[in-house]
Order: structure tokens, then sequence, then C-alpha cells
């Protein structure tokens, strides 16, 4: 059973990166119809134009490692964690050599494996949210 987006427990808007059409589509509506907000693009050079351009708070990354554009979904990993460090990346693919390496750049569990479960995804948005809420309600230091 899938939870519906609770607002008091907000999470920006998600951005998917898959040059498939199919599956990107599949997960958007799926977290959509979860209540969340969701941004598409079908290559990392749209997800760039996205994140500086879209006016909505992108929390989260969903990027097929094997995206198409000017950058790999590695890359699009490094330069998000070099520039936006607070934007959670998660990399999604069927590479099982490639985990590594998404762990060395996306912190929270990286790696999705495809093809990849809709409730998987929104596992990892419900940890994040509940990471996020220990945080803000811990003591200042």
């Amino acid at each position: 059973m899938t939870d519906v987006y609770d607002p008091a427990h907000d999470v920006g808007a998600i951005l998917i990166v898959d040059g498939d059409i199919l599956s990107r589509h599949a997960i958007a509506d799926y977290l959509r119809h979860c209540g969340y907000v969701v941004v598409e693009a079908a290559s990392t050079d749209e997800a760039l134009a996205a994140l500086v351009e879209v006016s909505l708070s992108i929390d989260v990354i969903l990027c097929e490692i094997e995206a198409i554009g000017s950058r790999s979904g590695f890359e699009l990993a490094q330069w998000v964690r070099d520039n936006h460090p607070d934007l959670e990346v998660r990399i999604a693919g069927s590479l099982p050599a490639a985990a590594d390496t998404a762990a060395e750049l996306c912190e929270n569990g990286p790696h999705l494996a495809r093809p990849y479960e809709p409730q998987a995804v929104v596992d990892y948005i419900k940890r994040l949210r509940a990471g996020r809420a220990r945080e803000n309600s811990a003591p200042p230091k």
C-alpha cells in the first residue's frame, strides 16, 4: 500500500532523468499519484536546465546511469554534489559494477537496480524525509 504525500513532511520536487520515455513516465506518474511534484528530463542537459530554470525546489534527483546528454549520470551526480550539496541524487541503472562509483557520489543508499520498482523510490523518499525530520528536531549543538 502506498502512502499519499504528506505536506507536513515536505520534500520538494523530484527530478527524474531518464532517456527511456516509458520508464520515465511510469515512475513520474506513480510518484504524482502518491502526491509528489515531479519534473521530468530526457537528458542530463535537460536536467541541468531544470536545476537552473525551474522555480520549484528540487530536493531529489533520480538519474539513470546511462543518461544521455553532454554528461553521464555519474557526471551529473558529481556536478550536483559539487554545486548543490543539499540535493539528494539517487543513481538508477542495470550496471552492478557501477554501484561503487554511485556510492561515492551519492550518500543515502545511492543505487537502484533497473528495472526499479516505483515503490522502492517512494520508500527512499520516505527515508530521506524521516532523516530530515530527525535533523530538524535535534536540539542545537
